[in-house]
């Protein structure tokens, strides 16, 4: 059992190292030596947890994606019952980002930038935005609204849109901009 317990704590620091260093210099940017000597592990010790970069970094996208989502999540259900006001209030969550550590931007947007188009960092991105906008489609469905999956589209786009350009300009105005164009194509929809 001591074995299985350091084995997933070395586990855990690598996944928080490289996690930490690939949001905040992209994936292309960090190699598996800064990996090593910022999580304090031996090579062949990485290497037991993650064969390849690219093993490490699909962890790393599973775990993001895992992560993101429950942050969404938690910022929607913190706003009310009504979908509405969740639609509005999972932009929260992208304020919460903010304030901890700064626009680096989406972590997902700079892994389809930065890996090839048939990279399992390329899948793990589709999936996630899959599993965000399936997501958005059923709050904006309990909305009433017309048109669920163009709604959701929309509110993608504003998502996506405020990571970018949070990440160019370093200011969290634009998360509370697209969070009123939300509530405004919230209400037009309903």
């Amino acid at each position: 059992m001591a074995t299985r317990t350091r084995k997933t704590n070395t586990e855990e620091r690598i996944l928080r190292t490289a996690g930490e260093l690939f949001y905040a210099n992209g994936l292309r940017g960090v190699g598996i030596d800064q990996v090593i000597a910022e999580s304090g592990v031996a090579k062949s010790t990485l290497y037991v947890h993650f064969r390849t970069k690219d093993e490490l970094v699909a962890a790393y996208l599973r775990r993001t994606d895992d992560s993101w989502m429950a942050q969404l999540q938690a910022a929607a259900a913190r706003s009310g019952d009504r979908p509405a006001d969740q639609l509005v209030g999972l932009f929260d969550a992208l304020l919460d980002a903010f304030d901890r550590h700064g626009f680096f931007g989406c972590p997902f947007v700079s892994a389809a930038v930065e890996a090839p188009l048939d990279s399992e960092a390329r899948a793990i991105t589709i999936r996630h935005v899959e599993r965000r906008q399936a997501w958005l489609t059923e709050l904006t469905r309990r909305t009433g609204t017309a048109d669920p999956v163009a709604l959701a589209r929309q509110i993608g786009l504003l998502i996506d849109g405020a990571l970018a350009s949070g990440r160019l300009l370093q200011d969290r105005a634009v998360v509370d901009e697209a969070k009123a164009a939300v509530r405004s194509l919230v209400t037009q929809a309903s």
